[in-house]
C-alpha cells in the first residue's frame, strides 16, 4: 500500500462526506518497519544540504514501530525515535517520500533493524559529519544500520570535495563549521545519494 489516502469525486458527495475525505489528504502514510522516509528539513543547515547535493531532500530516517504506532528513528540532537506525524509536520510544507528496499525485507530481517537502532539510541547529533559512531547524523544513521544489521548498502559514500562546496550558503557553514580546515577527504553520506539509490523504490508521497 502507498499513502492511505483516497481519491475525492466533490462535486459527487456531500458536503459532509467532502470532508472527511479532505482530511484523509493529509493523513500519515501506511508504512512498515525499514521504510526510509525524507522530507526537507527546516533547520539552519538545510539550505546548505540542499544546495551541495543538488537535492530538496535534507533529512531522513527510518521507520521503526513501537507499540503498534509508526516513529521516525532519526537523527537530530541525538538519535531518537519521533512520533511519524510529528516528524513530517515539522518538515517544510509537510512534505514527505517514503521509500522501501525494492527486494522487501522480512519480518527477520526488520527485527534485525529494530535491534541494531538500540546501538544508537541517544548518541548526539554530528555538525562535521565525520565517518565515526560518536557522533551521528541522520543520512549516516539509515547508512550504517541497514549495513550492520542487514549488510546492505544504500546508496554510494562520496568525499566531501565531491559535493558542490562553491555556493555562497554552503561555504558561509563550512566557514562556521571547520574555520579554514576543511575535511574534504571526508566520506559522508548525504540524503540524496540515498533518496537516488537503486535499490530503493517510492511507496508513498505527497
Amino acid at each position: 500500500m502507498l499513502i492511505a489516502v483516497r481519491k475525492c469525486l466533490a462535486m459527487m458527495l456531500p458536503l459532509v462526506g467532502f470532508a472527511v475525505c479532505a482530511s484523509q489528504l493529509n493523513a500519515a502514510p501506511v508504512v512498515r518497519d525499514g521504510d526510509i522516509i525524507f522530507h526537507t528539513s527546516r533547520s539552519s543547515q538545510s539550505v546548505a544540504i540542499q544546495r551541495a547535493t543538488h537535492s530538496p531532500w535534507s533529512h531522513m530516517g527510518v521507520i521503526i514501530h513501537r507499540n503498534g504506532q509508526p516513529y521516525v528513528f532519526e537523527a537530530i540532537a541525538t538519535v531518537r525515535y519521533t512520533p511519524l506525524e510529528k516528524w513530517i509536520a515539522r518538515g517544510d510544507k509537510g512534505r514527505f517520500v517514503v521509500k522501501r528496499f525494492a527486494e522487501g525485507l522480512t519480518g527477520e530481517q526488520a527485527a534485525k533493524l529494530r535491534k541494531a537502532a538500540h546501538d544508537f539510541e541517544g548518541r548526539p547529533y554530528d555538525l562535521y559529519f565525520e565517518w565515526s559512531d560518536d557522533r551521528i547524523y541522520c543520512s549516516e544513521l539509515v547508512w550504517k544500520l541497514y549495513r550492520r544489521a542487514l549488510g546492505i548498502e544504500i546508496g554510494a559514500r562520496q568525499k566531501l570535495r565531491e559535493f558542490d562546496l562553491t555556493d555562497p550558503a554552503v561555504r558561509a557553514k563550512m566557514r562556521e563549521r571547520y574555520g579554514k580546515s576543511v575535511p574534504l577527504a571526508e566520506p559522508v553520506i548525504s540524503p540524496a545519494a540515498m533518496f537516488t539509490a537503486k535499490s530503493l523504490e517510492t511507496v508513498g508521497t505527497n
